[in-house]
């Protein structure tokens, strides 16, 4: 761990880290969709994640790597693919915010994965902010439980998507982020890469290529970037509610681009961000863990 995160500022940094992916994150939407009713999903993915590592290279490359690096980049990548492409082709079916809140299921699979595969069980506090976002994803959802075609894909990116929350909350604390980072965008890019060609190929307008540009730059390298530095120092479950602010910027920019929530819609974004509230600071109003005194001779 480097100095830099002994600082005493550097959890707050880390958390706004988090919120700055978000914001990334839930600005690339509409983006999106209005992206693939143009273009392949699959090669427009391809395009963004190679234009994201080879913005992410030239800086990784002087960072020192660390065996194991490379199966860690690639984990992560896969989890970063099978994701993508639920999410990519799911917005081909239902609306950037319908997608944007469904895909936020994963703050409800994340600390269940986190607590069966690195045996991080959230603290209460958590656990209530969860169950208060979940259920304004519901409402998110106009109250319904009941999925179509895109919202089932979607769900399937939000399993993924937590894998990848997981998985990265081990890998970052051992790995150089910028590296780390780098490895993972080029799985995702290489991976769709040859399927693109025969799913749509590369005869992009420009302003699909602007698209890319846009997405690769500021979710895949940017955003991806501050989300494997912070959770050195967040934890897996944090960083799944942190990450609940991209539907809420999601929703802004769709309703900015003409989509409306509704009174619905508005409650959900607003029990979300109680929802972090409380997991943020209900921490702090606990009492201090009781220290064991006992000494054994």
């Amino acid at each position: 761990m480097t100095a830099a995160w002994r600082r005493p500022g550097a959890p707050v940094l880390a958390h706004l880290a988090l919120v700055g992916a978000a914001f990334f994150f839930g600005t690339t939407f509409i983006v999106v969709k209005d992206a693939v009713d143009t273009a392949g999903p699959v090669p427009f993915l391809a395009v963004r994640f190679l234009i994201g590592a080879a913005v992410v290279w030239p800086f990784a490359r002087r960072r020192p790597s660390a065996p194991g690096l490379g199966r860690a980049g690639v984990l992560c990548g896969v989890a970063l693919l099978g994701g993508y492409l639920f999410q990519t082709i799911g917005l081909q079916y239902v609306t950037s915010s319908v997608s944007a809140f469904i895909t936020y299921l994963l703050v409800v699979i994340v600390p269940l994965l986190s607590a069966a595969v690195l045996r991080r069980p959230p603290r209460p506090p958590t656990i209530a902010g969860i169950a208060v976002a979940f259920a304004g994803l519901f409402l998110l959802n106009g109250a319904r439980l009941t999925f179509g075609e895109g919202e089932l894909l979607t769900v399937g990116c939000a399993f993924c998507f937590a894998l990848h929350v997981v998985l990265l909350a081990d890998f970052a604390p051992r790995f150089d982020a910028l590296r780390l980072n780098a490895v993972q965008l080029a799985v995702v890019g290489l991976g769709c890469l040859l399927p693109g060609l025969v799913t749509g190929g590369y005869g992009f307008p420009a302003s699909v290529w602007l698209a890319a540009a846009y997405t690769g730059v500021a979710a895949s390298a940017v955003a991806f970037g501050l989300m494997a530095w912070a959770q050195q120092r967040v934890g897996p479950s944090r960083t799944a509610l942190l990450l609940m602010l991209e539907p809420v910027f999601a929703g802004v920019a769709g309703y900015l681009a003409g989509e409306h929530l509704g009174a619905l819609g508005v409650a959900g974004a607003a029990l979300i961000l109680f929802g972090i509230a409380v997991a943020e600071f209900g921490p702090l109003l606990l009492p201090p863990p009781r220290l064991d005194r006992t000494v054994k001779g």
